[in-house]
């Protein structure tokens, strides 16, 4: 059913799950918004990652979907009330399809491999087919599916995310507390969801120490019920350290903004750092390199050991018992990247001219 695209006044965007996945689907937004700057378009995220895209000039209205059974027949009854136009789901699963197919929009776009197929209007092929290619990244698996429908899509889009001025001064007094409102930083999260995706905390101190010897200095973040991880690169590192486990996800944004550079794990926090245009060095486990890399324009590095088995769903390793892929990649490895990146953003830092 083609889609004249004219005429459409309404767009909800469901995009549930992660933080990465939030801030991966926001080059689709903003081809929804070029295409659309006078339409109403908006988003519905997982309550607790929506506040990384409040303030986004691509959205007009960020809906958040909790976890009770109450919650979200309330939110079906209120999407259903906006009467949009179209909708699309970009992640595919099931609560994804429920809302999408709940908003009774005309058109109802998913791709055709989605689950309940039948309750979707317009379903396309893989975004694979869509590219000609036989690997894609998650920004281009979402961007092909508004292009199967018509929206035009461009692979170089890149993310971003807002920096509102609240967060920017919270951040600045953290900064300013700790005596680091004048000092160059690097950003480091040790944390992840996954074993398979988790570099040992005492190699996060390591690299602490050698970027501390360089004359940086380290913030190291984590959500609360990661705390332990801080105490422990705390308690190895040799570098003086300052550690939030209680910054709100804008916090995270704004700190990363105003960071030299970005260590961590392949997580959320690593595809924020790349969204703000902070060059990230990431250390990739289990998952895929090809779907998850930072998808930014400034300079950046994957940090990885090649396994046959790699990618896997990394829930654990069936191959070997223990997560090889991660346990395998070496300090020195990350401590040559880091360098090469360094040496990259100082080099385009002195021939940038002077304001």
């Amino acid at each position: 059913m083609s889609i004249d695209w004219k005429n459409v006044e309404s767009v909800l965007v469901v995009r549930l799950r992660s933080i990465g996945d939030t801030v991966l689907c926001t080059p689709s937004l903003t081809a929804l918004r070029e295409l659309l700057p006078n339409a109403r378009i908006d988003i519905l995220l997982e309550d607790w990652v929506a506040p990384l895209l409040e303030g986004f000039e691509a959205v007009n209205d960020v809906l958040k979907v909790g976890r009770s059974g109450a919650e979200r027949l309330r939110l079906a009854r209120e999407i259903r009330g906006r009467r949009y136009d179209v909708a699309f789901n970009l992640h595919g699963g099931t609560t994804g399809t429920f809302f999408v197919a709940s908003s009774g929009a005309k058109h109802k776009i998913g791709f055709s491999y989605f689950q309940y197929r039948f309750l979707y209007t317009d379903a396309f092929p893989s975004g694979e087919e869509f590219w000609d290619r036989p690997r894609i990244h998650s920004v281009e698996q979402q961007l092909a599916l508004l292009g199967s429908a018509g929206v035009p899509v461009k692979p170089t889009a890149r993310t971003r995310l807002p920096l509102l001025e609240r967060h920017l001064i919270s951040v600045e007094r953290r900064l300013f507390s700790a005596g680091l409102e004048n000092k160059e930083f690097v950003l480091m999260h040790p944390a992840a969801a996954l074993a398979t995706k988790q570099w040992d905390t005492s190699n996060f101190a390591r690299v602490a120490d050698h970027l501390y010897k360089s004359g940086l200095a380290i913030i190291a973040v984590a959500s609360t019920n990661e705390g332990a991880v801080l105490d422990r690169l705390i308690e190895e590192s040799e570098a003086p350290m300052t550690v939030f486990d209680d910054l709100a996800l804008p916090e995270i944004t704004a700190l990363a903004s105003k960071a030299r550079l970005f260590v961590g794990n392949d997580s959320g926090i690593a595809h924020i750092a790349a969204a703000v245009h902070t060059p990230p060095v990431v250390i990739f486990g289990s998952s895929s390199r090809d779907t998850w890399r930072p998808w930014t324009s400034v300079p950046y590095e994957t940090v990885f050991t090649e396994f046959h088995c790699q990618p896997c769903s990394g829930y654990w390793c069936e191959e070997f018992g223990e997560p090889k892929c991660i346990e395998s990649v070496s300090i020195e490895s990350v401590a040559d990247s880091i360098d090469r990146i360094l040496a990259q953003t100082e080099k385009r830092r002195t021939q940038s001219p002077a304001v």
